[in-house]
């Protein structure tokens, strides 16, 4: 497995791998990966017998957008009922497994030229932060970091830290000479 693939991982979806946020994105430069599709099908390979799961949301002539998630989370967020409620505003299909919904999500980035802001729902976002960025258009945020944080800072901003914690030790272990698919549980 390439090694740089490894760090781009660890440093865009470590929170994800570790199982304390539903889903990470992580854009992919195709002149950085040239070989990604064989990387991706590899990492799906050793993932198959765990709940994390990666899906390439769009690709455009530079770079893959790549969701990497647990299943299992990101059916508790999405199950959430105003999560439930704003996605089917947007078209989402109601009483929907993960794979539908990421279609559904897949088809709104190649049919938009804007940025799905439903996304933010998938990543875990509290969804009252994702309308308040929809309704004041990303502006008079009281905090940014992982996202702009709009509602319940202080409790955002202890999450920040523990994202970064999380970054930083799974990076720290890669240095060392660890690699994904050992740090989180398969050979």
């Amino acid at each position: 497995m390439s090694f740089l693939f490894e760090q781009q991982l660890a440093h865009h979806c470590s929170p994800a791998l570790a199982g304390i946020k539903p889903a990470n994105l992580f854009s992919c430069l195709k002149k950085n990966f040239p070989a990604f599709e064989a990387i991706l099908r590899e990492y799906q390979t050793a993932f198959s017998g765990t709940d994390i799961r990666f899906c390439v949301l769009c690709e455009c002539p530079k770079r893959y957008l790549l969701l990497v998630y647990r299943e299992k989370p990101l059916m508790q967020q999405v199950s959430l009922p105003l999560v439930q409620q704003l996605l089917s505003q947007d078209g989402y299909p109601a009483c929907a497994d993960i794979p539908q919904l990421l279609q559904h999500l897949q088809r709104r980035f190649s049919n938009s030229s804007d940025f799905p802001h439903e996304i933010g729902l998938f990543l875990g976002y509290p969804p009252e932060d994702v309308i308040a960025f929809e309704q004041y258009k990303g502006q008079n945020f009281q905090l940014c970091g992982y996202w702009k944080v709009y509602t319940n800072p202080q409790s955002a901003k202890q999450l920040f830290y523990r994202y970064d914690r999380c970054r930083e030790a799974v990076c720290r272990r890669l240095e060392q000479g660890a690699t994904i698919t050992k740090m989180f549980g398969v050979a």
